[in-house]
Formats: structure tokens, C-alpha cells, sequence
């Protein structure tokens, strides 16, 4: 059974949130959603001027680091009234696992890619249930079903933090918490042009429609652009089967 979820009149916290998809999702979020206020997560406050400009007191920067515990409890403690929890933010080296330098980067991606979304969701799932429920959007990526072996790194960290984002969906559900787990592919940013990728990426606004969508239709995954519908052709049938369905009841 699958649930709607409304955004108009809800309050939420993007990380990531000064540039690329994140930036892009705050303003969907503002401009076509409903949202109220959008807690803007940064680990440099002062890159997030153009939209505290654009949208005044509808927007509140927080200080926040994934590979810091302390601001993401600091910032949970803050933002008391947030309804919607986007972990967008995250890291990628471009490293083979036979690189020299393959541990290092797998360690560094590891902890912000997966331990960033495990304290992410350990302090704000708390919040999410004292104001009713509310919603968490994990930003996967399609490297977390598919390894691509420039990145191979990168696209463990992505598989490990999209089996946390299965459990997540499971142990909140009793609060009430919808969970969504988006798979872009190559997507207009930075991370595509140090991956390589940048030549086929498409608009960031494929994601931020598609976590609406998601919302509205109480999906768990989301699949935005071209690439991405591909891979969800082909892989439905598993995820309906083995990721969607609860197999210890």
C-alpha cells in the first residue's frame, strides 16, 4: 500500500544545499512545491548567499558537515520543525580499485557517503517523528546498482548507502516516515565533470521532479533522467519482488 505525501506548508532541510542538485531542489521545493522553509545545510555558509538573496527569511543556513558528527546534531537540535530531510549531499573520487590511493578514497567516501547518512537519519529521525512523520530522501545514484570501474570506489560507497536506505525505509515506516531512495545518472554538476561524465549529463531538475513525484506516489525509488529510466526498465521486476517486498514476514 502505498502513501501521497504532501509538501505544501512543510518545512525542510536539504544538504548540500549551496549548488548543483541541491540547490536546484531547494528552489523546486520553494517555487513549485508548497514548501514553507528550507533549512540550508552547508558546510560553508557563506556559499549559500544567492539563495538566502533569492528567498529571505523563507530559507536558514546551518552550518553542517557529513564527516562531522557535532553539526549535524547541533543541527538537528536547531531546526526543531523540519518536516522533509534531503541527504543530498556527498563525495566521489575517481578511483579503480587497483589505484594506489583506492583505500583512502574508499575510507573518505565510506564515511561521508555512508556514515553521513547514518547520522544524518540517527539525528533527525527524532525530529521527523515528533512532528508527525514526515519524509527522508536519500540522494543514491545509479552507481549504487551498477559499479563503473573509473569510479569503482565511489560506486561502493553508493551501494552501501543504498542498502541503509532499504533499512532506514523499514525501521521508519513505524514512525510514520516516508524514505526515498533517488538514482540519478550523470546529472549537470561538478561531481560529473570530475567523473568523467559530464558530455551526456542532464538538467538537475530531472531530480527535484522526481522526488515530487516519488512523494506524491509513495514510491520508494526514483529514477529522473534518461539514463536512469533505463535502468529502472530493467530492474522493476527486482525491486518489486526482492527490495520492495518483506521477506522476513
Amino acid at each position: 500500500m502505498t502513501t501521497s505525501f504532501e509538501t505544501k506548508g512543510k518545512t525542510a532541510f536539504v544538504t548540500g544545499a549551496n549548488r548543483g542538485i541541491g540547490k536546484v531542489i531547494v528552489e523546486t521545493f520553494l517555487d513549485k512545491a508548497g514548501v514553507k522553509k528550507v533549512y540550508l545545510a552547508v558546510r560553508n555558509v557563506d556559499s549559500a548567499k544567492s539563495l538566502t538573496d533569492k528567498y529571505d527569511d523563507r530559507v536558514e543556513v546551518i552550518h553542517v558537515d557529513l564527516g562531522k558528527p557535532q553539526t549535524i546534531l547541533l543541527a538537528a537540535q536547531s531546526a526543531t520543525d523540519v518536516d522533509i530531510v534531503v541527504n543530498n549531499a556527498g563525495v566521489l573520487k575517481t578511483s579503480t580499485p587497483l589505484d594506489v590511493n583506492a583505500l583512502d578514497s574508499m575510507a573518505y567516501e565510506m564515511d561521508m557517503n555512508v556514515s553521513g547518512l547514518v547520522r544524518v537519519a540517527q539525528a533527525f529521525a527524532p525530529v521527523l517523528k515528533k512532528n508527525g512523520g514526515g519524509a527522508l530522501i536519500q540522494l543514491n545514484s545509479l552507481a549504487s546498482l551498477k559499479c563503473f570501474a573509473p569510479f569503482a570506489t565511489y560506486s561502493a560507497s553508493k551501494a552501501a548507502a543504498y542498502s541503509i536506505t532499504q533499512a532506514l525505509r523499514d525501521l521508519l515506516k513505524e514512525q510514520g516516515t516516508t524514505v526515498v531512495s533517488v538514482h540519478p545518472g550523470p546529472i549537470e554538476t561538478d561531481m560529473a565533470t570530475d567523473a568523467g561524465i559530464g558530455e551526456i549529463a542532464e538538467p538537475p531538475s530531472l531530480v527535484a521532479d522526481s522526488i515530487l513525484n516519488a512523494l506524491e506516489k509513495g514510491e520508494f525509488h526514483a529514477f529522473p533522467d534518461s539514463m536512469a529510466k533505463q535502468f529502472e526498465s530493467a530492474y522493476q521486476e527486482f525491486a518489486e519482488n526482492i527490495v520492495n517486498a518483506d521477506l522476513l514476514a
